[in-house]
């Protein structure tokens, strides 16, 4: 079947945080310092023609995201609507792959995929720092979400800067399907801060000396996230034992862990191992 030329689509890539610390507050927010990266795996969202803005959500955790009213696209298009010059219309389509309140950013990363395909589908002009402005105010994450490129992140995450040079990294994405809401775990964080991170070479040549730099790093999110949801303990123990894995570790504020891996029959071959002790668990191999 042709091609719709007025159909758009955009992979929302899922953000993993290779480290996260926690290191204070401002005021209500906390203060972070945090190494972002993207994956290949995401969400998939969708644009064409409408007399008015719409969403439909469709895929394996449709039923997850709450009425299309609340989602974060919509809001992202509403937003983006009220800088145009006239009246702008547009059905989205998001087919939702990744689980909700995983820590891997999904929803934020679906709503920055929005504005990347809205403002050309509408032949918007918007600045750069109106555009930043717009997404920070959509969320914290949203900002990095829209960059889709490794990005050291601090302040409050919305001090964003290049990271350096990093390679190429197999990743196994596992999650025991239990939904963790980010406001209880900083709940539980209660005040105890973590020392700053250390600074990162400019060039990181290969995949173990990333993990290498990654171990002396860490998650200040992972042992809160456990307490509430001790099967974030048990997923990480079964990672850091698979054959070839470097670096087993929590994204954000979980319940999402990865596993970094140097070879892809590595990870393929761990990620039969999960399924075969938990085949309950969402899985995904992908890299970054």
């Amino acid at each position: 079947m042709p091609r719709n030329p007025d159909r758009h689509s955009l992979i929302a890539p899922a953000k993993l945080n290779l480290y996260l610390h926690v290191t204070g507050r401002r005021g209500s927010y906390h203060l972070i310092e945090s190494l972002a990266v993207f994956t290949q795996f995401g969400d998939r969202l969708e644009v064409s023609e409408g007399a008015d803005i719409s969403l439909q959500v469709e895929g394996p955790f449709a039923a997850d995201c709450g009425p299309p009213e609340n989602n974060l696209v919509l809001r992202a298009a509403q937003a983006l609507a009220a800088l145009a010059p006239g009246p702008v219309g547009a059905m989205l389509k998001l087919q939702k792959f990744l689980p909700a309140a995983s820590g891997m950013g999904g929803g934020s990363s679906d709503a920055a995929a929005a504005l990347r395909l809205l403002i050309p589908f509408w032949k918007l002009h918007i600045d750069d720092i109106t555009l930043d402005n717009l997404a920070l105010r959509l969320g914290a994450d949203v900002p990095v979400c829209l960059r889709r490129r490794p990005t050291l992140v601090s302040g409050i995450g919305d001090a964003l800067r290049d990271a350096p040079q990093l390679p190429s990294c197999y990743v196994l994405l596992v999650n025991p399907r239990i939904p963790l809401a980010t406001q209880a775990v900083f709940e539980r964080l209660n005040g105890q801060f973590g020392m700053a991170a250390r600074p990162l070479p400019s060039r990181i040549a290969n995949v173990k000396k990333l993990a290498r730099i990654l171990n002396v790093h860490r998650n200040d999110l992972q042992s809160p996230a456990i307490a509430l949801v001790p099967e974030i303990g048990i997923v990480l123990e079964l990672l850091s034992k698979l054959h070839g894995c470097l670096l087993a570790r929590m994204s954000g504020s979980g319940a999402t862990c990865f596993a970094l891996f140097a070879q892809a029959d590595e990870m393929g071959a761990a990620a039969q191992a999960v399924t075969a002790q938990h085949p309950g668990y969402w899985i995904a191999q992908t890299r970054f």
